[in-house]
């Protein structure tokens, strides 16, 4: 299984709301305490690599800006069959704060570093962890901001404190997720994600 946490490396970008994906995936190493981070030349990103549960398991943060994530994801995935191994988890606007989806085998939607990683891979069909990032309006609509600056702006900056509270709890469930899709299957862990979130 190949977990990847999409984001921006450096420090200014930790804790901001496009590194959300980043940032599950770091809390999924530390509640499992699978060892450190250690840099990887040829996929240009930070990994760590060992057995999960039963399962052989890699856990990838590429340190290529966002919209180059494909880079590292291509070392680890050789063929499109392969893709059927791979979480991706990144945050979407699409999605309001304290929600988060799993899903299989769809588009980008426009995200960036998903497109990357599609454009690398060769393939849609890989799973995907999206993380909300964005206002939540009355009956569950998403309140996005609009226009290229202001997205831009938003998606970098850092969240707030109430968000960054917010943003735990679904980082605990994003775990539970990866949790079940090592120790059982990515199909199992969708279904039970959804589940929580659609309630």
């Amino acid at each position: 299984m190949i977990i990847i946490g999409l984001g921006n490396p450096g420090q200014e970008y930790e804790n901001t709301r496009h590194n959300a994906g980043r940032m599950s995936v770091m809390r999924f190493a530390k509640t499992h305490d699978v060892g450190d981070w250690k840099y990887d030349k040829k996929s240009n990103s930070l990994i760590i690599k060992g057995k999960i549960g039963k399962k052989a398991t890699a856990l990838v943060l590429p340190e290529t800006f966002m919209n180059k994530s494909g880079a590292s994801a291509k070392v680890f995935i050789s063929s499109t069959k392969k893709a059927k191994d791979l979480i991706v988890v990144h945050d979407d606007l699409d999605l309001p704060l304290g929600r988060a989806k799993m899903s299989w085998d769809k588009s980008s939607g426009g995200h960036k570093g998903v497109e990357s990683v599609i454009r690398a891979v060769g393939t849609q069909a890989f799973w995907r962890i999206r993380i909300g990032i964005s206002k939540g309006g009355k009956n569950g609509t998403v309140k996005k901001p609009s226009g290229d600056a202001l997205l831009d702006n938003f998606i970098v900056a850092p969240f707030k404190p109430a968000e960054m509270d917010e943003m735990k709890l679904v980082m605990k469930k994003v775990v539970e997720c990866l949790e079940t899709a090592v120790s059982d299957s990515p199909g199992r862990a969708m279904s039970e994600l959804n589940r929580v979130f659609n309630k």
